[in-house]
This record gives C-alpha cells, sequence and structure tokens, in this order.
C-alpha cells in the first residue's frame, strides 16, 4: 500500500495472507480451495503477494461459502487451530520473538493495522495485556459469525504456540448469540464459552501473561517491533486531515450524526483548527460526513444483507426515510431497487 493511499474498502479490509489460512483450512477439512478461490476472483498467485487486501464483506462471504463447502459450522476454530504467527505478518513475527506471552498477545493486536482493519473499530487490550478485545462488524448474520471464531481462535492458538500450554485462556466471550455448539466451542478452547456476551474477548489464564515466549529474541523483538512501527506510522502520515476525519466518522454515525468537536477531540486538536485545516483542504466537516455516509451506505447495501432500517441507524440518520432520501439524491434510485439490481447481477456472475 502506498503510504498516501487511504483505504478503499469503507467498510475495512483484509489481508489475503487470511485468506491462505481459509485454503489451508478447506484442504484440511479434505476440500480443494480451487474453486472457491475462482468464485471469488482469486487465485494463487493472489495468494503469494502479501500487500494484497480484500475486503472484509468479501471475506465474509468467503467464510460462509467455505462453510457451506465442509457442512462445518465452526469452520472458524479450524482456521484458528492452523493459524501461524507468520500468517499475521511481521506483527505475527515481532510478536512471537517478544520475552513474554502478555507482551506477545499485545504487540500482535497493536499492529494489527497492519494486515487488517475494521472502519467500526480496532482491537485492544487491557489489564496489562490479560484481556483482548475483538471489534466485528455488527449486527450479527451468518456471514460474520466465523470471523469472530476464527479470531479469538487464532490468539488463543499463537498462545498455545508461543508458550507451550493447551490451556492458556480462562474465559471466552462472544458477542452474537449460541448457535447451538456451545459444547464444540468449550471443548476446543478449553474453557467456559459465554455467548450474547458485551464483547468479543479472552481473558488469559493465571500465569500466562507472564509466562516466557518459547520463540523470544529481545534482539529481533527490537527489530522487527521497530519496523511495525514505522509502517504504521508511514501509513498514517500521508492521510491527509480529511482523511483523519473520515476514517474516525464510522464508529461515531451509529444513531445519529457525529460533532465537529466530537471528531476534534479524538484527532487531539482543537474544533478551530480542525476546521481550518479542512478549509486548507478545500472541504468541510459536513462534507466529509455525508460522503462517508454514501461510501458506507453503498458497502451495506451490496455486501451485506442488514436490513434499510439497520442502514439507516448505522449511518446515523433520523429514520429511515431520511436515510432514503438522500440515497435518491446521490443515486437518483431506491435503496432497495440498487439492493436488487445488484443482487441479479453478482447471481448472474455465480458470486452468490
Amino acid at each position: 500500500m502506498k503510504p498516501n493511499t487511504r483505504h478503499k474498502n469503507p467498510l475495512g479490509d483484509i489481508s489475503v495472507l487470511y485468506v491462505a489460512v481459509m485454503t489451508r483450512a478447506l484442504r484440511a477439512e479434505g476440500r480443494a480451495p480451487t474453486d472457491l478461490l475462482d468464485r471469488f476472483g482469486l487465485d494463487e498467485q493472489a495468494l503469494g503477494a502479501p500487500a494484497a487486501r480484500i475486503s472484509i464483506p468479501r471475506f465474509m462471504r468467503m467464510g460462509q461459502a467455505a462453510i457451506a463447502l465442509t457442512g462445518n459450522p465452526a469452520f472458524g476454530l479450524t482456521m484458528g487451530q492452523l493459524s501461524r504467527p507468520v500468517d499475521a505478518g511481521i506483527a505475527g513475527l515481532a510478536a512471537q520473538s517478544a520475552a513474554t506471552a502478555g507482551e506477545a498477545i499485545s504487540t500482535l493486536i497493536q499492529y494489527s493495522l497492519l494486515t487488517s482493519r475494521n472502519s467500526r473499530g480496532a482491537p485492544w487490550t487491557v489489564s496489562q495485556g490479560r484481556e483482548a478485545h475483538f471489534y466485528s462488524i455488527k449486527p450479527y448474520n451468518v456471514f460474520n459469525f466465523f470471523v469472530v471464531d476464527s479470531v479469538l481462535a487464532a490468539w488463543v492458538q499463537f498462545l498455545r504456540d508461543i508458550t507451550g500450554h493447551d490451556r492458556v485462556v480462562e474465559r471466552i466471550s462472544i458477542e452474537y448469540p449460541s448457535q447451538g455448539y456451545d459444547e464444540v466451542f468449550e471443548q476446543w478452547f478449553g474453557c467456559p464459552v459465554r455467548f450474547g456476551a458485551e464483547s468479543n474477548s479472552l481473558r488469559l489464564a493465571p500465569g500466562i501473561v507472564e509466562a516466557a515466549s518459547l520463540q523470544a529474541q529481545a534482539a529481533m523483538f527490537e527489530s522487527l517491533s521497530g519496523q511495525c512501527a514505522l509502517e504504521l506510522s508511514r501509513i498514517r502520515a500521508g492521510w491527509s486531515m480529511a482523511d483523519r476525519v473520515k476514517d474516525q466518522l464510522p464508529p461515531l454515525l451509529q444513531g445519529g450524526t457525529p460533532t465537529l468537536m466530537a471528531v476534534a477531540h479524538k484527532l487531539g486538536v482543537a474544533p478551530w483548527t480542525l476546521q481550518r485545516q479542512l478549509a486548507e483542504e478545500n472541504t468541510g466537516f459536513r462534507e466529509l460526513v455525508d460522503d462517508t455516509r454514501k461510501e458506507l451506505a453503498v458497502e451495506y447495501i451490496r455486501e451485506t444483507r442488514v436490513s434499510l432500517s439497520e442502514i439507516s441507524w448505522l449511518l446515523g440518520f433520523a429514520n429511515p426515510a431520511a436515510f432514503h432520501k438522500a440515497w435518491r439524491r446521490w443515486f437518483n434510485t431506491s435503496p432497495g431497487e440498487h439492493r436488487k439490481q445488484y443482487l441479479a447481477e453478482q447471481a448472474a456472475k455465480g458470486i452468490f
């Protein structure tokens, strides 16, 4: 990715490194990945380009297709089990060379933007790395259950690999409601799993935060984590102030229109300074809110099965009628008509 290029996928994107994990999991379950890759316009060569990314909605559809191919609703756990530190790119290599498991999981999450980005939020750690949280695209449906499963399972497998311990977590929390496979999940994670929780998270078992990494190498950790920090700064340094504002807007839109003051606070600048800098870039806050809504609306309509009323709330419109009015202003049609036509075109291509 070029330093001055803002992310192209409004809802977020993910490295093809994770698609490679999916193909590995398919093979492990006795299915050739070729048909799935062809269906989504990918091939083995594309998976060899670590800088390449696909949109999160596209990745979710691939996961659902993989579940249909294997007949395994817990396919995300298979992906997690077959994940390796290197599958998280340079962040995974840096993390495994940390001195302790707590420092390792914190490093992995700190630099997650290098391989994945969710416009609605980012993963984070608390309690000195003892708890790790994952923010998924909501509302939940059959397309994104597996994303939560695969991420939490990959984190657990990472901890198992670097510590040599099987029981590395004492609790797993998952936001979406139970799908009837609680026993499968508890057996795989080796601890209680609570569905319908407030957030997706894991809590490390006692002693794991301080547990030494079997891959610890102080010099490599310093070098690799330094490269991660440099790459992260390069990604953000190329953004204009308008880019930075649009990056902050999606999670603030839910249920209402964010204010310039709220965004300025997020960016650590005074409201008047933000207003002046946007004017210097020949744009304004209201224009950026409208542009962001438009970009996200297209993704929600095309790439998800979220209802129109839910989309209107996610974009901060007062009611569905206001969303319909905005869509007609943007595209001179209705959102329902656009979705119907788009899905018909995709079905004709054999994508859905």
